[in-house]
């Protein structure tokens, strides 16, 4: 194949997942609600309680508000990209998913170009949350924003590979959104998105240690040092290497009617 041809594929996909996005300004609106809520209310009741000491990348103490902000621009990818997986399943099976694997393009080239669609909408949302946050005092440096970009892009392509494996192995999608449940809450609460780790360590040794092994948590820290101008290769090496692992599972186990959606029969 030319190289033509795979960079008018990708311009396509990117394209009709803009096209997308631009149709679903609600659920644009309703991704947002959630981590902004947990920053404005969640981080109000905790300020007093938890204060934050001196730790990397911080060069000075901090607020609540400021620690949680990476974390929660990853619930925002990690949200989006189950959801983003979910509908992948269904496209393979009613829309568009069906035909463009009937490309001459490789499978894992379609697929990887698909989460990368999927994933640059989410990085539009973490920026628009990222200055929205700007009116609770998180003020990382300016050119943070641009620092982080390559970690949140690891990050998106990371857990939209994840919810891929998971929806592809689940026989009925109507059962995808209950389980996603014991993915996403786990993720998110067993990491370092809402505590300092030491913190962990101090409340429970086997809980620090459950973080520590969570590939959310080391996600969370590469988008942490990335927007704060440091450089973490303990997460980046992690968060790197589970991308490969799970991308490569995910573009493998992607096949053509093993999914049932309810009401239908695979063809």
């Amino acid at each position: 194949m030319k190289p033509a041809a795979y960079w008018h594929c990708f311009a396509g996909i990117q394209t009709r997942e803009w096209l997308r996005f631009w149709q679903q300004r609600t659920r644009f609106a309703s991704a947002l609600v959630r981590p902004l809520l947990w920053l404005v209310v969640f981080a109000a009741g905790f300020r007093a309680v938890l204060g934050i000491s001196i730790i990397p990348p911080y060069q000075t103490y901090i607020t609540y508000e400021t620690y949680i902000a990476p974390g929660l621009c990853g619930m925002i990818i990690l949200f989006n990209s189950m959801q983003g997986a979910l509908s992948m399943v269904y496209d393979r099976e009613l829309g568009s998913m069906r035909v463009l694997l009937m490309s001459p393009l490789p499978r894992p080239f379609l697929l990887v170009t698909k989460l990368l669609a999927m994933g640059v909408v989410s990085v539009i949302q973490v920026y628009i949350f990222l200055f929205i946050a700007l009116l609770v005092d998180v003020e990382p440096p300016t050119w943070g924003y641009l620092a982080v970009l390559p970690a949140l892009i690891l990050t998106s392509l990371m857990l939209g590979a994840l919810g891929l494996l998971i929806a592809t192995w689940i026989k009925q999608l109507e059962n995808f959104a209950g389980v996603m449940n014991f993915v996403i809450f786990p993720m998110f609460f067993m990491s370092s998105a809402l505590y300092p780790l030491w913190r962990m360590n101090e409340a429970s040794p086997w809980l620090y240690w459950v973080c520590q092994f969570n590939p959310f948590t080391h996600a969370v820290e590469t988008i942490r040092f990335s927007l704060y101008l440091q450089w973490s290769p303990l997460a980046w090496g992690v968060s790197a290497g589970v991308t490969v692992v799970l991308v490569i599972l995910a573009t493998a186990g992607f096949r053509p009617q093993r999914t049932k959606i309810l009401g239908t029969k695979p063809s």
